[in-house]
């Protein structure tokens, strides 16, 4: 390989599989040497050519990376992706379909193995999951155009958005010639040709669409990536942590390339006939970039099975290190950052919204602390006249969405717009010229004429349903500021006033709030019907009722494994064979306890089949009705105690139980103990302390 060839990763790989080792090779690259991973120690080494007595079982379009489980190891790999549109002459690729595959020969059947095999398949098969061969996808285009062209593709990729960083430690260790904690034998120095085997993922919304506005064609492109620390799900992932990372952050990037003739995707909203603007000339790509997270503060929602959760928020004073932390890091990358609070200023929302203003006060120098001049009755500002260091570049904008918008009222939420329109103006966003004489797989250079200086970081109580209609906003106005400085459209004008570039503009807007609502709540967002229509429709209200429901009830109930999932594959826990069967997968609440909510559907079920049933004509009917007043009485006690001890059928995370949900369990067990009727038998059950133990245990697992 010549002296600053760049090193992308190969696209086609052959695995080899036989008693003592896998092999995978790229057959397009018979020079590169072949991976091996040898059976069942895990050993990884290279070697020249294909190894003699392994037979080729297919073709593989990546691997993703390696996982340790409780009785052995697995290398996970992608057996089926689609390409969904070229970005730079380079395809992207969503991964369809991965396949595990055991270092022992023999397969394992131990309860716990198969629970954490079925956590990991299916939260690799939620995804979306998307990667590139040539092009980075975990860095905006700005910070691609700052890149190392020279380092491999993984080396460049951003440590938030490389989706399985954590998987790739292996190879990665392996590259660098070290092997901590692992297990493995060390390497003989640095191991250059692991390079093309380590394919960064991304996870989030990709769409790449062919379009056109006024006869101009463009490539209209919308980029969410889901950053990988403290990932979760809606009620188990909340606030910050101490390494400063917050839940939900996603990182939103809308751009548009013009002369990109090979970009689009395989289907999709089409492309009018228009004036065409290919030809080898160099590409352009102005790209807009924001952000969304978790309120940066300790605080947590408590499920007890009530539709709105127990708050709690810890002293803002134990939150400063981390909250400096992160906004070190978010001004560092993105520049000045304008946060953008939506949450209510009243009611049970109220407390996050005062620990967020005064965590900033406490951050500033000093405030410049008052309402704006343009809503005063509307937008609050928090903000330091003066920057005198660092945290001074934070400009906390208030805006009480639900109050605004109320009873339909979305026109009012213009009123906050044109108080982020100076800090959008003068922000910019990004614009570079690709060299189209030196873009083979997307190595070319770029021009860079313009960087974006400010960030939009917006959030709600979930960063999911009222962020997502203000970022669709920003979205529009800095699209329209891009088509206004290329001339495409005039001042005043709107990319809206086509109608066929407006219907693709908002269906892909509502994707994508779909998208991210689904990886963080379980189900699709609310309000996307404004986003894709313009306008809160009966319809979309009652969509979102459906909405609601089904996320109560995944929340309470489904959530737990799809959180021990994330924990899983992003390392934050570490299984090891010293658990014993069933050590976190089994229930281990006292059988009363458990039995309560089928006694309580018997009951239901008993009455319900009583009052339907047809009585024979002159029978005693006293002894059915006392029947039916006994299982009424049985059904209502069941009842009570479910909804009073509401924390104990909850579906709780069993890797890493949260603090307050130990808490909150063992206050429920004391409560159930107390109680007149079973409290006396559950006092008796002997593996209570048991279950308790599992959840200490899982509070002290993080790594």
């Amino acid at each position: 390989m010549a002296s600053g060839q760049q090193i992308f990763p190969f696209m086609d790989i052959n695995l080899h599989v036989s008693d003592s080792h896998y092999s995978f090779l790229s057959p397009s690259n018979p020079s590169f040497p072949t991976l091996v991973v040898d059976r069942p120690s895990g050993d990884l080494r290279m070697t020249d050519g294909k190894l003699s007595g392994a037979k080729r079982v297919s073709s593989i379009a990546g691997i993703l990376g390696m996982i340790k489980l409780r009785l052995d190891k697995y290398i996970i790999v992608i057996t089926k992706s689609q390409p969904v549109g070229r970005l730079k002459g380079s395809p992207i690729h969503r991964v369809i379909s991965t396949d595990l595959l055991p270092l022992r020969e023999r397969p394992l059947h131990d309860p716990d193995e198969d629970s954490y095999l079925g956590l990991v398949r299916h939260t690799l098969k939620s995804g979306p999951l998307y990667f590139s061969y040539n092009l980075d996808l975990t860095n905006s285009f700005q910070r691609q155009a700052k890149s190392d062209l020279t380092q491999p593709l993984w080396r460049r990729a951003d440590d938030h958005f490389f989706w399985n960083k954590f998987i790739s430690t292996d190879l990665m260790d392996f590259r660098a010639g070290t092997s901590a904690n692992t297990g493995f034998r060390l390497a003989s120095g640095p191991q250059t040709g692991v390079d093309p085997y380590i394919l960064p993922v991304i996870s989030g919304m990709l769409s790449v669409q062919r379009t056109s506005i006024k006869g101009h064609n463009l490539t209209f492109v919308l980029l969410t990536r889901r950053s990988r620390h403290r990932t979760g799900t809606r009620y188990f992932s909340r606030g910050i942590d101490e390494n400063g990372h917050v839940s939900n952050f996603n990182e939103t990037e809308q751009s548009i390339i013009l002369n990109d003739v090979d970009a689009g995707p395989t289907g999709g909203y089409g492309m009018p006939n228009g004036h065409s603007t290919g030809g080898g000339r160099d590409i352009q790509i102005l790209s807009y970039v924001q952000t969304r997270g978790s309120v940066p503060v300790y605080w947590a929602e408590v499920n007890k099975l009530k539709y709105t959760p127990e708050l709690q928020i810890r002293g803002v004073d134990s939150a400063i290190d981390a909250a400096k932390l992160h906004f070190e890091e978010q001004i560092n990358t993105y520049g000045d950052n304008y946060l953008v609070n939506l949450v209510n200023q009243s009611g049970r929302e109220k407390p996050v919204k005062d620990a967020y203003e005064q965590l900033v006060r406490q951050l500033q120098s000093t405030q410049a602390d008052g309402k704006t001049t343009r809503a005063p009755d509307t937008v609050k500002i928090i903000e330091s006249p003066t920057i005198r260091q660092q945290f001074d570049r934070l400009h906390y904008v208030y805006f009480d969405f639900h109050s605004e918008t109320r009873g339909f009222r979305w026109h009012r939420t213009q009123l906050l717009l044109d108080e982020l329109h100076e800090a959008l103006m003068r922000g910019q966003y990004f614009h570079g010229i690709y060299n189209t004489s030196d873009r083979t797989g997307g190595t070319g250079r770029t021009e860079v004429r313009a960087l974006q200086k400010v960030v939009v970081r917006t959030n709600c109580m979930d960063c999911l349903d009222r962020t997502n209609v203000v970022q669709s906003m920003v979205g529009r106005f800095s699209l329209n500021r891009m088509l206004q400085d290329l001339g495409i459209i005039r001042k005043g004008e709107s990319a809206s006033d086509d109608a066929r570039f407006e219907d693709m503009f908002r269906n892909v807007w509502a994707d994508n709030a779909d998208i991210v609502s689904k990886g963080y709540s379980g189900t699709g967002a609310l309000k996307t019907d404004f986003t894709r229509t313009g306008e809160r429709t009966k319809s979309g209200a009652l969509q979102d009722f459906n909405n609601s429901v089904t996320r109560y009830f995944r929340n309470n109930f489904a959530d737990g494994p799809r959180q021990d999932g994330f924990d899983l594959l992003s390392g934050k826990f570490l299984p090891d064979g010293a658990s014993g069967p069933g050590g976190h997968f089994t229930d281990r609440r006292p059988i009363l306890v458990q039995a309560i909510p089928f006694i309580l559907f018997a009951s239901v079920f008993f009455i319900s089949i009583a009052l339907a049933s047809r009585r024979v004509p002159d029978s005693t009917i006293w002894p059915l009705r006392f029947l039916i007043f006994g299982f009424i009485g049985v059904a209502a006690y069941c009842a009570n105690f479910v909804v009073s001890h509401g924390t104990l059928y909850v579906n709780w995370p069993k890797l890493n139980t949260p603090i307050w949900a130990t808490e909150g369990y063992q206050d429920a067990m004391v409560r159930a103990t107390k109680d007149p009727v079973i409290g006396p038998l559950v006092k008796r059950f002997p593996s209570e302390s048991g279950r308790i133990g599992i959840m200490e245990e899982g509070k002290k697992r993080i790594e």
